[in-house]
């Protein structure tokens, strides 16, 4: 009887929300500054058409009782003539009293937050203004909001300090505010938010010291204060005991080394220090308690000494990078916490020396090149990186005079790589320049090789677990344009609902600097590619095809690939502008990392001699299984199969977190019949010209 009453409650409730659900709009005011949304946003009739109720048709419209409380706008596409002219102009959402949520991310609105946000709007709760391209300063009338839980205002041009009143948000749970040119420093008002989950203020001009009052916040899981300029790092940090995720890299913390008083971290699974110019030894301390440490990178500071033991000997640790510091000092000799067998560590770029230890057997892949290690390696060692040590049955290795200076100046005696110890003559200069060659050169080619393996391994892993049945369920109908087609004829229109905007000529040559040659990027074998900037501010790349080169058919079919296929692991196409008859134009959304041939190994500007830096095993990883994500999708996921017949390290491209971004789609080709056809995707080639750059498609 009991579970009857509770079913016909369960009906009753879902029957409410429902009636409410569909309640078409009562307040006609409301509807009439909808309208008036919808005219001065120029919003398509798509989303917003102009007869239905809002309540029940209006995408990104949600009602209770009649009225609007949320409002939705995120990646919608403007009119043509709504293009012209984009604006901040939402000044008709001071009409819905009863708002709670608003969301326009990923939708341009050029111009400055207005100051009645903050005083028109008491109900909000969630704002979200994700690359917008707001300008200008954060008014300080959003402290007024006291019932707001969220607040995003990342990737856009803000300038100016952070206004002292958003402490007064006590509600608030989640702040972002990354990736502008806020400068000033962190308000100590901030220690109010006592709700607060996750602050994230990276990538901005940010100074002073971090507040010790930010030690307060005992709900805070997440606080990313990257790549800023800050330069104290208080011990009441400490007090973070919900705190998972700790990223202070790329700061100026000059005034020393990591406090002996920072601990507390009893639930931080990730701490990242990446060259934040710490020195010292690192403290024990720190790691006492953090038996839930997972991801530790400390990599370019000056830190020395030796590895805390405690450090060892966490329980969970499953990615160390203290590379590229001054570390110096022998291995610990026991195998410590060896339950883990997935582990990364990189310890390369230090002065650590002696022997090779069974400490090591917990890591999966390691990295100890450029040490002083002697002695032999280790039977149980593989995927190990050994160059620049002073190993014996190891290649590549440094010079007998360079190992033994090094050991003797510890007072320590050199093994001689296992041979009687001779007077050995100096090694000259053009000797160790022609080793540090050799050295760099298989460093390239191993790492290439190494990427091109693990995009393997993950594709066979991928395939293994698929099921192929679901294969009929997405991406059907995709291919190129038919072979043997003919171009449309000029002036015949084409549409391509799905490929993003179509740009003007205009637009084009304004954000090129008329396709000046000083934003040419390179030239590719299906058009010329050019760096750009919209006047919405938005860096883009832009590829010029020209109609009379013998690969004029390629842009449709990559318009054709577009207006089919869409993935997160593809490089975004913006739009097109297909209006000049000899000429025609893609526009990308522009890579900030470039594309992983480029990337694969850096320069190291930190070093005196130029050496280069190789990506970490973490990033590796994730190109890796990107990519395999992408080559899936196409072979699996799509009917009939697609296969992208050119494959290699520059057509991997990298956005700003180093996820992949598929490109040199202009040659992707839709695989029918026989499966082992000549047309099959290459996943090595020779280097030639490709189409993309450095930093897009």
């Amino acid at each position: 009887m009991g579970i009857v009453w509770f079913r016909l409650l369960l009906l009753l409730v879902v029957s409410q929300v429902t009636l409410e659900q569909i309640e078409p709009l009562s307040s006609s005011e409301e509807r009439e500054s909808l309208l008036e949304l919808r005219a001065s946003l120029g919003l398509r009739s798509k989303e917003w058409p102009r007869k239905p109720d809002p309540c029940l048709l209006w995408v990104g419209i949600t009602c209770q009782n009649g009225r609007v409380v949320g409002i939705s706008i995120s990646g919608f596409k403007r009119t043509r003539l709504g293009r012209k002219n984009p604006q901040f102009a939402v000044d008709a959402l001071a009409n819905f009293t009863l708002l709670q949520s608003f969301n326009a991310s990923n939708f341009l609105l050029p111009g400055p937050i207005p100051d009645w946000f903050g005083l028109s709007l008491p109900s909000l709760r969630v704002l979200d203004l994700r690359s917008c391209s707001i300008v200008n300063a954060i008014p300080s009338t959003l402290g007024n909001l006291t019932n707001l839980s969220s607040l995003y205002l990342s990737d856009n041009n803000l300038i100016g300090n952070v206004p002292e009143s958003l402490g007064q948000l006590s509600a608030l749970s989640v702040l972002d505010l990354s990736r502008n040119s806020l400068a000033g420093s962190i308000p100590t008002s901030f220690a109010f938010l006592g709700n607060l989950s996750s602050l994230d203020m990276s990538t901005n001009f940010l100074s002073g010291p971090i507040p010790p009052e930010i030690g307060s916040l005992s709900r805070l899981q997440y606080l990313n204060l990257s790549n800023n300029g800050l330069a104290t790092l208080p011990t009441q940090l400490g007090g973070l005991t919900s705190l998972v995720v700790l990223d202070l890299s790329q700061n100026s913390f000059a005034s020393g080394g990591l406090p002996q008083d920072l601990v507390g971290f009893r639930n931080l699974r990730q701490m990242i220090l990446t060259n934040s110019m710490l020195t010292g030894a690192l403290p024990g301390r720190l790691f006492t308690g953090s038996l839930q440490l997972q991801f530790l990178v400390l990599k370019q500071n000056n830190f020395s000494g030796a590895l805390p033991v405690e450090l060892w000997s966490l329980p969970r640790l499953s990615f160390l990078d203290v590379s590229a510091n001054n570390f110096s000092a022998l291995l610990p000799n026991s195998s410590l916490a060896a339950n883990a067998t997935v582990a990364v560590l990189n310890i390369s770029h230090n002065k650590f020396y002696g022997n090779l230890t069974p400490a090591l057997r917990r890591f999966g892949f390691i990295d100890l090149s450029n040490n002083y290690f002697e002695g032999k390696v280790l039977d149980f060692m593989h995927n190990v990186s050994l160059g620049s040590n002073c190993l014996q049955n190891a290649t590549d290795q440094r010079s007998t005079a360079e190992c033994a200076s090094f050991y003797a100046e510890r007072g320590l005696s050199f093994d001689n790589f296992g041979q009687p110890n001779t007077t050995t003559p100096p090694v000259s200069e053009s000797s160790r320049k022609s080793n540090k060659t050799k050295i760099i050169l298989a460093a390239v080619l191993g790492g290439l090789g190494l990427i091109a393996l693990l995009v393997l391994l993950v594709v066979l892993l991928l395939l293994c677990v698929r099921k192929r049945g679901n294969s009929s369920q997405r991406g059907n109908g995709v291919g190129p344009a038919p072979v043997g087609s003919s171009p449309p004829n000029p002036g015949v229109p084409i549409e391509f609902p799905n490929v993003g905007d179509s740009f003007t000529y205009h637009q084009l040559l304004q954000a090129t600097g008329d396709f000046n040659n000083a934003n040419l990027i390179k030239h590719g074998h299906t058009g010329d590619f050019f760096n750009g900037v919209l006047e919405s501010g938005i860096p883009v790349v832009i590829k010029r095809i020209d109609m009379r080169s013998a690969k004029k058919e390629a842009y449709l079919s990559e318009l054709e690939f577009f207006n089919k296929v869409s993935h997160q692991r593809f490089v975004p196409l913006l739009g097109h502008c297909l209006e000049n008859e000899n000429e025609k134009f893609l526009v990308y959304k522009s890579m900030p990392n470039g594309d992983l041939s480029n990337c694969l190994y850096y320069k190291n500007t930190t070093s005196e001699d130029g050496t280069l830096q190789s990506l970490d095993w973490i990033t590796r990883l994730k190109i890796a299984t990107g990519a395999a994500e992408a080559l899936s999708y196409l072979h699996h996921e799509c009917v009939p199969p697609i296969v992208h017949r050119d494959i290699q390290a520059s057509s991997i491209l990298l956005d700003d977190k180093y996820e992949v971004r598929l490109g040199s789609l202009s040659e992707a080709c839709a695989q029918e019949g026989d499966i082992h056809q000549s047309k099959i995707t290459r996943f090595l080639r020779l280097p030639q010209s490709s189409d993309q750059g450095p930093s897009g498609k």
